[in-house]
């Protein structure tokens, strides 16, 4: 079992085994004896099937399980809720457009992290939750909104004669939390007798580093008392199959590469099962080692030969250069799912059929380079840039200070400040560096990894972005494309989203296109990587069983989500990018 403080945060990237993890700890506790309560705050949550009870939006009791209580709280109806709350005592008293302007501003990851935690604050604060013994929260709050949070009640004055200055928190009035409360809140959370964040992780680098990043940011806030759980480590069953040797050698070699700011971190792993962790007795056999051994036992003696047809990336790639000399293609999804990988493989497919391409990242860790520097040469055609997002809105700060931060006083300044620090800032920012990538793909292919999602591209439209600006002064000048334009065509702007074969990440991707077709563009395609039910002739139970499972999810892709679905087999190779093009080669 894990550490117990009264409070208890599980955080990672999508498809780690967050909620998997919550569950099995929620349940042991119920079953030592401790009344629990279980919070989600997940807008894709599977709370309801990983318990096999229903959950929603009422704290009640898990079936089988009196000791046990969950709850899930929606962050989009918390968000609508919070942003109805700073709206609608403004409706008459400011322009419609002023409206639709703080309306997108506030529709951004930032307002619906800071309505769910405003949400969940009162699972810690209330004098009603004495009577749990113990709170797990599936999913912890970033550095910024804690950051938001503990910023004084001076925000109420600062919005209230600056209704355009805040894009994440608006006006902190329409919190449903006091200031007093909050505080009392981040005390709380910062006590390691009292709060216990678990990291969650699996054996692959991009998973680690993001586990770094969060450990980082959360123990800036003061967060300190962190443990590494990492989950889903692959044993081979069948010694004899060379790819289940691969995966298991590649996995070994990763946990021994731990990025040095979690390297000291407590630490417990998991083994990746055979069978789907669902229902009251799969939870327990995290923790029951007798119990595991016996349903993998069961789960590998019913075991079915699992393969999935699903066209390959080159496919892809012959189906964005049809006609074509000329264009945009974009890579889109969560971090770690593959978008630089699948960027560089298309450019360099592009490029190897003659196109000029130029391959464009915002990726601060340039992780283009480090699948790039892994090929013998590169296609004579194929150019490469950077844009630096720290630069960039190093920049677009001081633009913004200079204008809005004038005249105003020290107190002022900071708020802004801490405002302008937020996701949103960076991707807005970053776009300016964007446009001039977007005028390079009339002439040639351009690739970039890594876009602006559709809030952002909303967010400059209706906030007298560019956009609008260029329309103002271009009356009179004939047709004039924008940059917001130009990703709303589709015949010139393909949009790729890149998701991983596994419930949670799909349901990522998602709300992700959700949030593009609300600006107006539809992706042209999806992309799952690291598909093992693409790679033909797997002996090893376990990963045939993980195969079987993933072949539904991609069916479901293909069946209500994607006109066009590609993938993008399971390598375990350190040198993946040439790795990949042999295969497709082969």
């Amino acid at each position: 079992m894990l550490t117990v403080t009264p409070y208890i945060f599980f955080t990672g990237k999508g498809g780690v085994g967050k909620t998997t993890l919550a569950c099995a700890t929620a349940v042991a506790l119920a079953d030592s004896g401790k009344t629990v309560l279980l919070v989600s705050t997940d807008p894709a949550s599977n709370l309801h099937d990983v318990l096999d009870s229903k959950v929603d939006e009422e704290i009640r009791a898990v079936k089988g399980l009196p000791k046990l209580y969950a709850v899930n709280i929606n962050p989009e109806k918390s968000a609508e809720n919070y942003r109805s709350r700073v709206i609608d005592p403004l409706v008459g008293k400011l322009p419609e457009v002023e409206i639709k302007k703080i309306r997108e501003e506030l529709s951004g990851a930032c307002t619906t992290e800071i309505a769910s935690f405003d949400e969940f604050s009162r699972f810690i604060a209330e004098e009603e939750n004495k009577k749990y013994d113990i709170v797990i929260f599936d999913t912890a709050p970033t550095g910024h909104t804690l950051r938001l949070l503990e910023l004084p009640s001076a925000w109420d004055e600062f919005v209230d004669t600056n209704p355009g200055g805040a894009s994440c928190l608006g006006p902190s009035s329409a919190l449903q939390s006091s200031h007093s409360r909050y505080k009392k809140v981040l005390n709380k959370l910062c006590d390691a007798r009292e709060t216990t964040v678990y990291l969650v992780a699996r054996a692959d680098m991009p998973s680690l580093r993001e586990a770094a990043r969060s450990s980082a940011e959360i123990k800036e806030m003061g967060m300190s008392n962190q443990q590494l759980l990492i989950n889903g480590i692959f044993k081979a069953v069948d010694k004899t199959d060379h790819f289940a040797m691969k995966i298991q050698k590649m996995a070994e070699k990763q946990l021994n590469q731990l990025p040095t700011s979690i390297l000291d971190l407590p630490l417990n792993s998991y083994p990746l099962l055979p069978y789907n962790i669902l229902g009251l007795e799969k939870l327990r056999s995290i923790f029951d080692m007798n119990l595991q051994a016996n349903l993998s036992e069961e789960s590998l003696k019913s075991q079915k030969i699992a393969t999935y047809n699903i066209d390959d990336i080159k496919s892809l790639t012959n189906e964005l250069s049809k006609d074509k000399t000329s264009g945009l293609i974009m890579t889109m999804g969560k971090g770690g799912v593959g978008k630089t990988l699948t960027a560089a493989a298309i450019a360099v497919l592009l490029a190897q059929k003659g196109h000029q391409v130029l391959l464009t990242t915002t990726d601060p860790a340039a992780h283009i380079h480090f699948f790039l520097d892994q090929l013998k040469e590169l296609p004579p055609s194929l150019s490469i840039e950077q844009i630096n997002p720290k630069a960039e809105t190093d920049a677009y700060i001081e633009k913004i200070m200079a204008h809005k931060g004038k005249d105003r006083s020290e107190e002022d300044k900071k708020l802004l400040l801490e405002d302008l620090k937020s996701p949103c800032t960076e991707e807005v920012a970053v776009f300016h560096a964007f446009s001039k990538a977007i005028q390079k793909a009339l002439r040639q292919f351009v690739v970039i990894d890594t876009a602006p999602t559709g809030h952002t591209l909303l967010l400059l439209d209706t906030a007298g972005s560019y956009h609008k600006e260029i329309m103002k002064k271009s009356i009179g000048l004939g047709r004039v494309s924008t940059p917001y334009m130009a990703l709303q065509d589709a015949d010139f702007a393909k949009i790729l989203l890149v998701a991983l074969p596994e419930i949670t990440p799909m349901h990522e991707a998602d709300a992700l296109q959700k949030d593009l077709n609300r600006a107006g563009i539809k992706p042209f395609a999806w992309v799952i990587n690291q598909c093992l039910s693409a790679v033909p002739g797997i002996k090893d139970p376990i990963l045939r069983s993980r195969a079987a499972a993933e072949s539904k999810v991609i069916e479901q892709i293909k069946e209500s989500l994607s006109d066009r679905t590609y993938g993008i087999p399971y390598l375990p190779e350190e040198q993946l990018l040439p790795a990949l093009i042999d295969f497709l080669e082969k």
